[in-house]
């Protein structure tokens, strides 16, 4: 697992961990260039949204693509930079991101079986704690069902948002009768906003 551009904080705050690509930015199957990058409607608004109601915001994202050749290490590093940029200019700001660009299936030395891959929790664990989250009452949002199982590996709510790989993620876990996703909302907007709603309740 890789981190970057993380905030020093010493009080303890609940997050909002957000997935990447198909839930911030474009899907556009293994993001490799600056130029492929675009936002999502919405997502920064609700990453705005987000830390104005007390989250800390924090990006976790497998980029297996590493692994598997298609693209470079600092290419990850490249674009995570461009879309802090992006959403800076847009007045919203992100606590940290992580990223894991391993895979068991990939090239050397990046071939491990990663405890930071989603569904793996490795990400939470480690922005717990470089930024001293209070895990317990944060939340997961992502287009994948990955996502979901992710926040539920530690007890925390999964949300699963319709964008990206979204849709054939909400018909997988009807076809697999997989533990559903305590919501399933039409972007990150909506997903940030239910759960401000209802944060207290789960």
């Amino acid at each position: 697992m890789r981190t970057q551009n993380t905030i020093g904080h010493t009080q303890t705050s609940p997050a909002i961990f957000v997935d990447r690509d198909g839930t911030i930015c474009e899907e556009v199957n293994y993001l490799r260039r600056v130029e492929d990058l675009h936002l999502l409607p919405f997502a920064a608004e609700a990453l705005r949204l987000a830390r104005q109601a007390g989250y800390r915001v924090v990006i976790i994202s497998n980029q297996s693509g590493v692994a598997r050749g298609y693209m470079e290490e600092s290419t990850v590093q490249e674009i995570n930079q461009a879309l802090q940029e992006m959403l800076r200019e847009q007045g919203a700001e992100v606590d940290g991101i992580y990223y894991c660009p391993h895979h068991i299936q990939g090239n050397p030395p990046y071939n491990i079986d990663c405890p930071c891959r989603k569904p793996n929790p490795g990400m939470l664990y480690r922005a717990q704690e470089d930024l001293h989250l209070d895990l317990a009452h944060s939340v997961v949002i992502g287009d994948k069902y990955s996502d979901v199982e992710t926040a539920h590996r530690v007890n925390i709510p999964g949300i699963l948002v319709l964008t990206g790989y979204g849709r054939e993620e909400k018909e997988r876990v009807v076809q697999q009768h997989l533990p559903p996703p305590e919501y399933i909302a039409s972007d990150l907007r909506d997903a940030v906003r239910w759960w401000l709603e209802h944060e207290h309740r789960i």
